[in-house]
């Protein structure tokens, strides 16, 4: 199972999940089947509020699933369509979301909770 987690900074798989999907700096790809990890650069992370292309933030990269503390609406409803399941982090590091994943135990982000911002004032009912 290939796992994409949006992070702050480059520290690998200690690095902090990041509060947002679409700004992170980097993504934290993980294959918990081989236990392997890569990080690379978000080339969309300057977008615009809503235009966010989920699989140009993953570098085109396929994975099986996200894990993330917050993600806005089209964003999630863009990966899912693409089947790819978004996964609700718990605070820390990529390490222990990874062992969180693997264990069944993260739930799957609830769209109820996503994240909507507009012109600095958050509306919605964002999980982070």
């Amino acid at each position: 199972m290939k796992i994409a987690f949006p992070v702050e900074e480059n520290k690998g798989l200690d690095s902090i999940v990041h509060g947002h999907f679409g700004s992170a700096p980097f993504f934290v790809f993980v294959d918990l089947d081989a236990d392997s990890d890569e990080v690379f650069e978000n080339p969309d992370q300057d977008h615009q509020h809503g235009d966010c292309n989920p699989m140009s933030a993953l570098g085109g990269r396929r994975v099986d699933g996200v894990v993330v503390a917050g993600i806005g609406g089209g964003a999630l409803k863009k990966l899912n369509t693409d089947g790819i399941t978004v996964y609700r982090a718990i605070e820390g590091t990529v390490r222990e979301n990874a062992r969180m994943i693997k264990a069944g135990n993260l739930p799957v982000f609830d769209p109820g909770k996503v994240c909507g911002h507009h012109h600095g004032v958050q509306i919605g009912g964002c999980a982070h």
